[in-house]
């Protein structure tokens, strides 16, 4: 009898600790007679939808409603995916990422020996270890405005220059806490995360002062890095089958390129002009990794060379614009009117290529102007349904998490946006998004010019 007491107790115990990792659960929502457009199938004129414990239980013409479900008239409303920005810093806690004079210090003191000096610059140029999955932030304006945009998600990707750290596709609005989660650990940041980490990202920034101080510099600095990277692997495999050997050195930093060089997470190279994704697609081959190329401005004259390489594209729909500073009757050059114009012609380029890829917000001051620009290259082009797959699935291809977002399939995380209008059309409008499941609250209205979408952020 005791031991059956205390096999209980443990089987309790255990159940409580699954059910708290699980976080808090959602609301069941059914959004009844909408229109709806699942991505990885066809458009269903008139269906039901049903989003129970943050997945998506059920979706169908006659999906059935279950009698606890909170029922959202869908009539005249499209139910899309939650949408995908596949660039943004805004979920990274600037406070906890590393200072710009080293991995967590303060810059190097005057009176320092070149050899400090070289070694405080190489900490800051060398963040390949850094995570952007254990560095989130949950709260904030930025994150509200993006879920209001109808953002559901983001890769969240570290600043710095040339190595910059791995990526990670986290949901933009966090749950609300749970007395039991945080009376045992503080997971709260971790249940954001859908997938992590994505990718390692580097660019070709110098950044001034001693070596690596140009491009060349660069360059030399990245193909230095995976070399050393390599001989470390090596050097710590030897070390593990040969007991009787001096330890050999090892660099964290070093150790944060393994899942590249392995070939286990690909290499984000930023790359706008032609020249520059030239240069990077020939650099992932010497290095054997497997590229991705972000920004690509002029990633429309490469596109036989990406589809050529397999390299998947992130395209920044934040379009170069008439600079504000300019007075009205300045001329421009016409390199900058020619990329102007150019840009919002580029994604029909890479879908007609076969090209994958998806978009990134790159910066843009108001997330409401993903879609809108996003809606440009389809003026432009790019056809709807290739433009959706980008905000979407495609892009959690990229991510390697199709299996969890990108679409309305019953299993997959609940990320949702209902619009009323079609979602490139001018008038439309956002009526509600839900995050994991959750319904978030949005602003009754958008100030007027504003343009689409809504302005608030909390969950319920």
């Amino acid at each position: 009898m005791k031991r059956f007491l205390i096999t209980a107790l443990t089987v309790t115990l255990a159940a409580v600790a699954i059910s708290s990792a699980q976080g808090p659960s959602a609301p069941t929502y059914a959004i009844r007679g909408a229109k709806i457009v699942p991505v990885s199938g066809g458009e269903i004129a008139s269906g039901n939808i049903v989003l129970r414990n943050g997945l998506i239980e059920a979706v169908g013409a006659n999906a059935a409603i279950p009698n606890d479900a909170i029922v959202i008239d869908g009539t005249g409303l499209t139910v899309y995916p939650g949408l995908i920005d596949m660039g943004n810093a805004s979920v990274i806690d600037s406070g906890a990422a590393p200072a710009a004079g080293g991995r967590g210090g303060a810059p190097a003191a005057p009176g320092q020996s070149r050899e400090d000096t070289e070694r405080a610059k190489r900490d800051r140029l060398l963040r390949a270890d850094y995570m952007a999955a254990a560095n989130l932030r949950l709260e904030g304006a930025e994150l509200t405005r993006l879920a209001s945009a109808g953002i559901t998600s983001v890769l969240a990707t570290p600043g710095g220059t040339i190595f910059r750290g791995q990526s990670a596709l986290v949901n933009v609005i966090a749950p609300q806490d749970d007395p039991q989660i945080s009376a045992l650990a503080d997971i709260r940041k971790t249940m954001t995360v859908v997938q992590s980490p994505v990718a390692l990202h580097v660019n070709f920034q110098p950044g001034g002062g001693p070596y690596p101080a140009s491009l060349m510099g660069a360059i030399a600095f990245v193909r230095q890095a995976f070399s050393d990277a390599a001989w470390q692997r090596q050097a710590l495999a030897h070390y593990e089958k040969n007991v009787a050997v001096p330890r050999p050195v090892w660099d964290p930093a070093l150790e944060g390129l393994f899942p590249a060089i392995d070939r286990r997470i690909p290499v984000a190279f930023d790359a706008d002009e032609a020249r520059e994704i030239a240069r990077v697609l020939r650099l992932a081959k010497e290095l054997n990794v497997n590229p991705i190329i972000t920004g690509a401005r002029e990633a429309a004259d490469m596109a036989a060379e990406l589809k050529a390489a397999n390299a998947p594209v992130i395209y920044s729909l934040n379009y170069p614009v008439r600079p504000r500073t300019l007075p009205p009757d300045a001329d421009e050059s016409l390199a900058a009117l020619r990329a102007r114009a150019d840009a919002p012609k580029a994604p029909a380029a890479l879908a007609k290529a076969g090209v994958t890829f998806a978009f990134e917000t790159g910066g843009l001051a108001q997330p409401r102007d993903f879609v809108r620009n996003a809606a440009r290259a389809v003026k432009e082009g790019l056809p709807a349904d290739a433009a959706l797959r980008a905000l979407t699935l495609d892009a959690a291809k990229i991510a390697g998490a199709d299996r969890r977002l990108g679409s309305l399939d019953r299993g997959k995380i609940a990320n949702v946006l209902v619009t009323e209008g079609d979602l490139f059309g001018e008038k439309m409008t956002i009526k509600h998004v839900f995050v994991d499941g959750h319904k978030v609250v949005l602003d009754a209205a958008p100030a007027p010019g504003a343009g689409r979408g809504g302005r608030g952020g909390a969950r319920n």
